[in-house]
């Protein structure tokens, strides 16, 4: 009877999922068609269609490594929690929202390398804090558990460098303890344990980096000077925000 509910409830939501989709295909051919610029509504059309396929490949990655047993050795383990944050949120939350807006306005090249630029790494940024939250997040704040990635054996950047900072055995903890049903005391374990490891000064440090490389990307860009502004105020919200 459970694994019934549970399947009705998966049908639910992947046939809302395409429902969502469709209304976002047609919101984004209404904007194309209102932009008077045929070469502006392509520009904008083919950032759409591409965040589409990345965001589709970032959320397959990221079921994928759910799936699998054992973490693979730490430089591939980065690169593959690192692949999935960047295609499962970076891109979509951030760089390609700006593109898309940008080709529709008439953007040019230029203006588009650097919202580029600027976009993706705020992305990052945004997605490695959002880690941070998912760990250590306030439920009152963020709106789930805290520890609530733990419990759901997510295999963030975050937890990667900590396993690699942790002694064999107690890394052989970790892991048993990942992706289980936590306790309170469970999750005050792998809290202490990634925050001893320096894996949450690490993350922090590549926000601040990521910062620093997205405001460099748009100071002397031939953007509106508001614009940049504006810009520089959404990666500093984006990076350090508490929910």
């Amino acid at each position: 009877m459970a694994w019934s509910l549970r399947a009705l409830w998966t049908r639910r939501a992947i046939l809302l999922g395409d429902l969502l989709q469709s209304w976002a295909d047609e919101f984004m051919q209404k904007a194309c068609d209102a932009v008077p610029d045929p070469s502006a509504a392509r520009a904008a059309r083919a950032h759409f269609n591409r965040m589409r396929s990345e965001v589709a490949l970032g959320q397959y990655l990221d079921v994928l490594e759910e799936q699998q047993p054992l973490f693979a050795e730490h430089a591939e383990q980065l690169e593959r929690s690192t692949r999935v944050l960047v295609y499962k949120s970076a891109k979509y939350s951030v760089e390609a929202p700006l593109l898309i807006g940008s080709a529709l306005a008439g953007a040019n090249e230029a203006q588009e390398t650097a919202l580029s630029n600027f976009g993706l790494p705020v992305g990052v940024a945004f997605q490695l804090r959002d880690d941070l939250l998912g760990v250590f997040g306030d439920e009152e704040v963020t709106g789930k558990p805290s520890g609530d990635d733990l419990a759901e054996g997510k295999r963030t950047v975050l937890v990667t460098l900590a396993r690699e900072h942790l002694p064999t055995t107690h890394r052989r903890i970790f892991d048993d303890l990942l992706g289980t049903e936590l306790d309170a005391n469970q999750i005050s374990i792998l809290q202490r344990s990634i925050r001893e490891s320096g894996a949450v000064d690490q993350v922090e440090g590549m926000i601040s980096r990521n910062i620093s490389r997205s405001t460099a990307a748009v100071s002397g860009a031939p953007l509106r000077s508001d614009a940049v502004a504006s810009l520089t105020q959404l990666a500093e919200r984006a990076a350090r925000r508490s929910a």
